[in-house]
């Protein structure tokens, strides 16, 4: 599918660009959405804000939101690395006959006629954009609408991901981070690789560590570069992100995963925004400095974690590429995807060496 057919130029334009006049100056003033491009401060730096919805999936019957077979629904984009760990988790957990999910389309829209907001809307039909469907639960166009349905007074991001109660009609959870933990553990009765635990009791603490260093240096890094919009807060983030960056080569120059030769919950974390680096950071968030493919530990895992039985099916670049080319007029004001580099992560890769 070509891109003209997802989303043609003039189409962009009239939607992200409104065009003023002062005397006989033209002024070009980009309707961005309210999302996360939005969030920086007075000096310029990018600070995301929380989620809202923070309820819990438990396997405890008796709780308000209990682990159930086809109860839920998880609302994703292929393009969102946040989404993107909580659709990994179902497919390596082998929890996508229990969890149904829908992925939106990868460019933001218009997601009501009364207002300017742009953001994450869905097809109006199964072959639309390849890759996305319609809302075939709640008929929301957008989802705007979904949060609107949860909580009519609603005022946050409509973010993905979305984790849906079917039954209640509501949203259960937002945060990715937590999302995959009610995954790897409360759905285990229902789950196809129950014994598949990413977050083990020994290694909880050096998990939760290395996430914490690797959220803030590499996976919120690349966006505080990415939507910085001063020079100053933009050479801080990038200095952090590959300071991060080095520090997970010299790692993986050690053992075969971040937190010793065991697949863990920090992996996944990061593999979403590597797998997006070369593609689209080092270019659209200015994270050029050096790429994936010149770190030889980071980029061999990247493949080694792409390899693993169901991760590959999460990795949509067509998604990717056309959603952060294509829905930020500000700092890619004319929406051109760049052709490559079309990395092949199927390719073999030398992790093997760590193997017991």
């Amino acid at each position: 599918m070509s891109y003209s057919t997802i989303l043609s130029h003039n189409s962009f334009l009239s939607l992200a660009t409104k065009f003023t006049t002062r005397g006989s100056r033209l002024q070009c003033t980009l309707a961005m959405a309210r999302s996360a491009v939005d969030e920086t401060s007075d000096s310029g730096a990018f600070q995301r804000t929380a989620s809202t919805f923070r309820n819990f999936v438990s396997r405890d019957s008796n709780s308000q939101f209990p682990a159930e077979s086809g109860r839920y629904h998880l609302y994703i984009s292929y393009a969102c690395p946040w989404a993107s760990r909580c659709i990994s988790y179902l497919k390596i957990k082998g929890l996508d006959d229990a969890i149904s999910f829908s992925s939106v389309k990868p460019i933001w829209g218009r997601t009501k006629e009364s207002d300017e907001h742009m953001g994450w809307v869905f097809p109006d039909s199964d072959t639309e954009v390849q890759g996305a469907e319609p809302d075939h639960l709640n008929g929301a166009k957008s989802v705007r609408e979904l949060y609107e349905i949860a909580s009519p007074n609603y005022t946050g991001k409509y973010t993905v991901p979305v984790l849906w109660d079917k039954k209640l009609k509501t949203v259960v959870n937002n945060e990715s981070a937590e999302i995959i933990r009610m995954f790897n553990t409360e759905f285990n009765h229902i789950a196809r690789n129950p014994d598949l635990d990413l977050y083990p009791s020994h290694l909880q603490a050096k998990i939760d560590e290395a996430n914490e260093w690797i959220y803030s240096g590499i996976n919120n890094g690349v966006y505080r570069c990415g939507f910085a919009k001063k020079q100053e807060p933009y050479e801080e983030a990038v200095q952090q992100v590959y300071e991060a960056l080095d520090r997970c080569e010299e790692i993986l120059g050690k053992h075969r995963y971040i937190c010793g030769n065991t697949l863990s919950e920090t992996d996944i974390r990061l593999f979403v925004t590597l797998i997006r680096f070369d593609e689209v950071y080092a270019v659209h968030f200015k994270c050029n400095k050096k790429l994936l493919r010149e770190y030889p530990n980071l980029f061999n895992y990247t493949k080694d974690i792409f390899q693993v039985p169901g991760m590959s099916s999460t990795v949509n670049m067509n998604h990717i590429k056309h959603h952060y080319y294509g829905s930020h007029p500000s700092i890619n004001p004319f929406g051109i995807i760049p052709h490559g580099p079309n990395i092949d992560y199927s390719s073999p890769h030398d992790r093997h060496r760590f193997s017991k």
